[in-house]
């Protein structure tokens, strides 16, 4: 019965355990499908989409505004005029036509 102890292997392996476990949801807070970085995207997309959204819609409300200059309760006749000539390709007389 000497002194031999036998070495605790059981406490190093709960240890690297932990540390392996720790690593992962570590990495997994950074990088995974809900983490940081993605995150960071989905930020950045936003913005992207809130840009186009606002381009849009200033382009919804021109087109408003040429709908309504060519109705039927207020007609634009500068407008109409060269909107019809645009389709039908036509120039007045006293126009000049730069190419």
């Amino acid at each position: 019965m000497g002194g031999r102890q036998r070495p605790a292997f059981g406490g190093l392996l709960y240890s690297i355990g932990a540390l392996l476990l720790a690593l992962y949801f570590t990495f997994a807070a950074v990088q995974g499908d809900y983490g940081l970085f993605q995150r960071a995207e989905v930020d950045a997309e936003a913005v992207q989409l809130e840009t186009e959204l606002e381009a849009l819609r200033a382009e919804v409300a021109r087109m408003e505004i040429l709908t309504r200059r060519l109705s039927d309760e207020y007609l634009d006749l500068d407008l109409l005029d060269e909107q019809a000539r645009d389709m039908l390709g036509m120039v007045r007389a006293d126009e000049i036509v730069l190419p």
